[in-house]
């Protein structure tokens, strides 16, 4: 036990920040889209160049600095749309920084399994969890290569980042290098710019608080009506009063509509985002707010109900989320004490496909899952996972298909999904420490839990020691004493025990008295009668007869 790690504690999930909503502008005209096209590239102009001089200013980014942008910008567009332009600006810049910080992890750790590979002698087995030694002397060498080349980068990352330096391209990375590869997207070069612009443009404002409807710069009404605050150089092409255009088309928020509609009724802060889908050619408006924080359910009280143990896998090319909980008949449910009753319940979803369906996929899952933890007011326990380092090819080496099994897992996208929807519903949602949940339920629950009628896979018995986990029991069930003393030599004993009952890991004390089933030991007829014995001198048994001896002969 001394090379186990120290388990992090379990804890309540909080709830999401934030909610975003989208729809469809349906029955925009040809002036409508002219328009917004428009307006849209002269405001990603805007955007693209005060990013620049945000990436060049760096670690000496000011409010001082930020206040001579936003001045500047003011200018060409707007005030609000110059407070939504640098806080953009700021906001991509942000995370940039966090995706390069991830990046020198990533690559440090790549460094380190390198250099021990390297110092192992080739063809040396590691341990179960680290790798070993290098099968031959030309994939040594060549990994003696790669380590120059991952220090090289690992020193460029480190120094860009004590400098403040970052990288950004707007639109995209990916749609950038595709205008290179257009036979192999099967583009031409119209298409590609068709994309590439409209990935580009920049129009989305920032809600404020007080202001009509909860934004002045895009303003929807409670009937739908959208209305945009034109950039001063595009004033001339209003249709309304005030610098303002006017869309044709209506918009009506069916997931939580009601709860846009109570905010812009009370003039709460709504942010807005307008883009084009070019591939579909459809444009969408996409409304967010964010939630005030609350306050999140004791540990304890969510325990009080017991738990639905969830265990993700993935198995090429389909992926089960398997939970535990619920109603003796329906599911496997585990109580206070840990037990789990009935039959496991599995909820599948396919990984194929692309992204959009995939996405689909996971959202039918969840929604089935917490229909049925909801149905039956159960809490849910989930692992806390993060593959960030599992995905490194330095780790896992020659298995490719490992590698591309753990990447293809949507972990950030279902946990999200998965946090957002269950507070939506009122559900708890406790998060576990994933450490050995695979191996100690395979160990301990796998064969107990398989019977002649079901049989129980290693990621049921993980789901179980997940939510044992999650209710504060260890993973580790008590084991029946032999089964020559279950009852005679010991007494029985329960399988499961609080973890606050004394002795609960040793065998029951013997009860003194007769071992049957239909009289308990003291409660007989002939329970402090010394009379009973037949021998010399005593009576017989209540005294009423005694029988004789029979005669040895005639």
């Amino acid at each position: 036990m001394g090379g186990l790690r120290k388990l992090a504690a379990s804890f309540v999930v909080p709830g999401p920040s934030g909610v975003a909503v989208r729809d469809r502008l349906k029955g925009l005209t040809n002036r409508d889209e002219t328009v917004l096209r428009l307006i849209g590239d002269h405001l990603g102009t805007l955007a693209s160049g005060d990013l620049k001089l945000r990436c060049a200013v760096g670690l000496e980014h000011g409010n001082e600095s930020w206040a001579s942008r936003k001045r500047e910008l003011t200018g060409l567009s707007s005030s609000r749309w110059a407070g939504s332009l640098t806080k953009a600006t700021h906001d991509v810049w942000a995370l940039t920084r966090r995706g390069q910080h991830a990046h020198i992890r990533q690559l440090e750790a790549g460094v380190s399994t390198i250099r021990h590979r390297l110092s192992l002698p080739l063809g040396e087995k590691g341990p179960k969890r680290a790798p070993g030694g290098y099968r031959s002397r030309r994939e040594w060498h060549a990994k003696a290569r790669r380590l120059r080349v991952l220090e090289d980068r690992l020193e460029r990352a480190r120094a860009d980042w004590a400098a403040g330096r970052v990288r950004v391209v707007r639109g995209g990375k990916q749609q950038l290098n595709t205008r290179h590869h257009l036979n192999e997207a099967q583009l031409t070069e119209e298409a590609w710019r068709v994309r590439w612009e409209a990935a580009r443009r920049f129009l989305q404002a920032d809600g404020e608080s007080g202001k009509r409807y909860g934004n002045d710069t895009i303003r929807v009404s409670p009937d739908g009506e959208v209305s945009i605050n034109l950039p001063a150089p595009l004033t001339h092409l209003a249709n309304a009063a005030r610098g303002r255009y006017v869309l044709s088309a209506r918009v009506s928020f069916t997931h939580r509509g009601e709860q846009w509609a109570d905010r812009i009724a009370a003039n709460r802060a709504v942010a807005y985002r307008i883009h084009e889908d070019p591939q579909r050619q459809r444009w969408y408006l996409t409304a967010s707010w964010t939630l005030p924080p609350v306050q999140a359910v004791p540990l304890d009280a969510v325990r009080a109900g017991g738990m639905v143990g969830v265990d993700t896998n993935a198995d090429l090319p389909h992926a089960r989320l398997r939970s535990r909980g619920g109603t003796p008949t329906a599911a496997w449910r585990l109580d206070v004490h840990g037990n789990p009753v009935g039959a496991p319940r599995r909820f599948d979803y396919d990984l194929s496909g692309t992204a959009d369906h995939r996405d689909a996929q996971v959202r039918h899952a969840l929604t089935r899952l917490l229909h049925w933890a909801r149905r039956h007011r159960l809490a849910i326990a989930v692992e806390d996972l993060d593959f960030t380092a599992e995905t490194s090819r330095e780790k896992h080496g020659r298995r490719k298909k490992f590698r591309k099994l753990i990447s293809g897992m949507p972990v950030a996208r279902l946990r999200a999904r998965l946090m957002s929807m269950a507070t939506e519903l009122g559900i708890p949602l406790v998060a576990v420490d994933p450490a050995y949940t695979s191996r100690w339920g395979a160990q301990h629950w796998q064969k107990p839990l398989t019977s002649k009628t079901r049989k129980t896979t290693r990621h049921d018995a993980a789901a179980v020691a997940i939510g044992r986990r999650a209710l504060g029991h260890p993973i580790r069930r008590r084991t029946a004493p032999p089964r020559t003393h279950q009852s005679d030599g010991y007494g029985h004993r329960t399988v499961q025990a609080r973890p606050e009952t004394p002795g609960r890991e040793e065998t029951r004390p013997r009860i003194p008295g007769p071992r049957t089933r239909s009289v308990p030991p003291g409660r007989g007829a002939n329970a402090g009668d010394q009379n009973a014995q037949h021998r010399p001198g005593r009576s017989a048994e209540h005294g009423f007869w005694q029988q004789d001896s029979l005669p040895l002969s005639p």
